[in-house]
């Protein structure tokens, strides 16, 4: 079993004891039963105390039991919730720590709740397409105001328990400690021992005032771009507010049961697995080692470098920050401190931690002060010639052992490695603008990269709360190579006849943050053109990009000059349709004698996805990345693929290898030739996720 079982003092104890976050899996779920049926048939004991360990109450279901025999065997986590709360001696809840999705619910049927007031609170399953099945969205709403219910159970978002315990009205906790949670938790049984009834609390009415449904009904559908599990979600807690507990269980596990035979969760849950799966690398293990990195270096003060100090000076970590010129410099550490700033007024950071980050900041011209960094990270103009000199430059000033890491988002890693004397020391660590806030980190492996090294990366960016993908180097990694085929498809279409509107509303209907076109403009077009430059010079057949190359002449870089494929008024980040852009179109299609052709939304989408697919074959198979999920982790981090499509490789799987090799050639005609390994898995009726 699962659980620990004692007795002192008249209270019995059990603990959770299924390390590492005390899932509530068969075993557990039997071991609380089975202890507490022993606890009420002890005359010795006259309450119990139910906790968790290892900073963990629990964090929830074990949700690789899902869709197996052991998820629904008895007792399920809704009759073990049930046992504690037809116990006849007071159960007691001792939460430290975290205590998430069944978790909570299991609290929540406990008579009462002693917490320390750090533990995070949460009901996060609409993350993973689901809603709670145990009861969380009927007793929640009854122990906390209506509005925050809603709030954590169709957001996801934890709380911290001594903030939650200041909210007007709730009746979660009955007593907030510091620490020895268990302690309190037993002094607190002892005293309520013989009080009776014992409260349930499904036995309570809702608590607070009331919610206009409909309009959160609406905010939710308006934010959640094709979303199932928020609105069924709120429809749960509605149902709490207005029918009797037992109605709104049935219909809260009818709903958990049809979102979980739903392709929605599953592609959520094959992203939870994922982010998992990505911090695995062959060869690479625990013994492998990693460097300290207590102090990091980064070149250059713009939006890329500042936002990457942001990170590090977030995390704790001592950040010099280089230019070469005083403006840019105390530009950026401005920048910084606004940033900051912004948070500060919104609540979300406190004046003492603004003033505790800038402090962290040692802003400098001069290369020399870099030199006992433990990490340098690069993040100057992607021109090959400035990297080799940044390189260069580090090479002469680190100290062994120190990391060279690149930010490039394109170039050849092992060319900048191969200017060092230390190419072993060097890899590239990709962030996505703005990096402050982008989760996504490519971590790239160089051919000479010391394993200890790409471990250090990787512990480096979990540590600044970054979801880490290794890649292998080729031009544009796996993001951007990717990429690059994804917004030639939308060319395509854009040169016979389609517009940007209609392309980026067409995959913004299936789940994205943003089309192709909206996307460019946010992130520069000129960061695109100076590519394309690049790629003209090293390859001069190279087909123009005309119609975008035309908007980069006449200085429409997209949002930050007020205009791009959209035109933007000042302040406003609203994508508006551009006559100019209309008249370079049509000055296209004119010279070009284009025979305008209508694409429908589903076409759209298909041609763009698919493009991803394809070339996220050939990197599969090229061995850049390492496993198809991979390059699904990166997509939904840092591209803004919809999260509950699973992302591209697994779209491909859901709808067949054989469908996409049809779809494309159905789009180029019989001579397209698809990535080979998409080919083979056509032919054999295979799937990424196994090649």
């Amino acid at each position: 079993m699962a659980t620990r079982y004692s007795v002192a003092d008249g209270v019995a104890l059990i603990r959770l004891d299924n390390p590492p976050v005390n899932g509530l899996g068969h075993d557990t779920r039997v071991g609380i039963v089975t202890d507490l049926r022993r606890a009420l048939a002890a005359p010795d004991v006259a309450a119990v105390v139910l906790t968790g360990g290892g900073g963990f109450f629990s964090a929830g279901a074990d949700i690789t039991e899902f869709g197996t025999p052991a998820a629904t065997a008895e007792p399920t986590l809704s009759e073990v919730i049930s046992a504690l709360e037809d116990a006849d001696k007071p159960v007691v809840a001792a939460i430290d720590g975290t205590c998430f999705g069944g978790g909570l619910e299991l609290a929540l049927g406990a008579h009462y709740r002693v917490v320390t007031a750090h533990s995070k609170i949460g009901l996060p399953e609409v993350k993973l397409g689901l809603v709670p099945g145990a009861g969380g969205t009927q007793r929640l709403p009854r122990v906390v105001e209506v509005a925050t219910a809603i709030d954590m159970i169709t957001g996801g978002a934890p709380r911290v328990a001594g903030r939650l315990a200041e909210v007007a009205g709730q009746r979660l906790f009955d007593k907030v400690v510091e620490h020895e949670v268990v302690a309190a938790a037993v002094e607190f049984a002892q005293e309520v021992a013989s009080v009776r009834p014992l409260p349930r609390v499904r036995d309570l009415a809702a608590a607070g005032a009331a919610v206009d449904f409909d309009a959160v009904r609406a905010q939710l559908r308006k934010r959640g771009r094709g979303f199932l599990a928020p609105v069924a979600a709120l429809d749960l807690v509605e149902t709490a507010v207005t029918a009797e507990f037992a109605e709104g269980k049935a219909a809260e596990s009818a709903t958990f049961a049809e979102l979980l035979s739903g392709s929605q969760s599953a592609a959520m849950r094959h992203a939870f697995f994922a982010e998992r799966a990505a911090r695995k690398i062959p060869g690479i293990s625990r013994e492998t080692g990693s460097r300290s990195v207590e102090t990091v270096g980064v070149i250059g003060a713009g939006t890329m470098g500042g936002g990457i100090a942001m990170n590090f000076l977030g995390a704790g970590i001592p950040v010099r920050l280089l230019e070469m010129k005083s403006e840019p410099l105390e530009h950026g550490v401005g920048v910084i401190r606004r940033n900051y700033q912004a948070q500060v007024d919104k609540g979300k950071l406190t004046a003492a931690a603004l003033e505790e980050r800038m402090g962290l900041l040692a802003p400098t011209l001069e290369y020399q002060d870099l030199a006992g960094c433990d990490l340098v990270i690069e993040a100057v103009f992607e021109d090959m010639d400035v990297k080799r000199a940044v390189f260069g430059r580090l090479d002469e000033v680190l100290a062994p052992g120190a990391i060279l890491a690149s930010n490039t988002s394109t170039l050849d890693v092992d060319a900048i490695a191969a200017i060092t004397s230390r190419p072993a020391d060097v890899l590239g660590m990709h962030f996505f603008s703005p990096a402050n806030v982008m989760p996504l980190l490519e971590v790239v492996r160089g051919k000479e990269t010391a394993d200890d090294v790409l471990a250090t990366a990787m512990s480096i960016g979990q540590r600044v709360g970054k979801t880490a993908v290794v890649s292998g180097v080729c031009d544009g990694f796996i993001g951007n190579r990717m990429l690059a085929k994804y917004q030639d498809a939308a060319m395509t279409m854009l040169h016979a006849g389609a517009t940007p509107a209609q392309i980026d509303s067409a995959i913004e209907g299936f789940g994205f943050a943003m089309g192709p076109f909206r996307m460019g403009d946010l992130a520069g077009l000129d960061i695109g053109w100076a590519i394309r430059k690049r790629r003209y010079a090293e390859t001069p057949d190279t087909p123009r990009d005309e119609i975008a190359d035309a908007l980069c002449e006449l200085g429409r870089f997209g949002q930050k000059t007020g205009g791009g494929w959209y035109d933007y008024e000042a302040g406003r980040r609203d994508a508006i349709v551009s006559p100019v852009v209309e008249e370079q179109l049509a000055a296209f299609h004119l010279e070009h004698g284009t025979q305008r052709q209508d694409f429908d939304p589903s076409e759209i989408v298909e041609r763009l996805v698919f493009a991803l697919v394809d070339e996220g074959a050939r990197i599969l198979e090229e061995g850049i990345a390492l496993r198809s999920s991979d390059i699904d982790v990166v997509y939904l981090a840092g591209y803004g693929f919809p999260r509950h499509v699973g992302g591209p490789m697994f779209y491909a799987d859901r709808v067949g290898a054989a469908a996409v090799v049809s779809a494309l050639q159905r789009f180029h005609g019989p001579s397209w030739v698809p990535a080979p390994l998409l080919v083979r898995l056509a032919a054999e009726g295979g799937s990424f996720a196994s090649a």
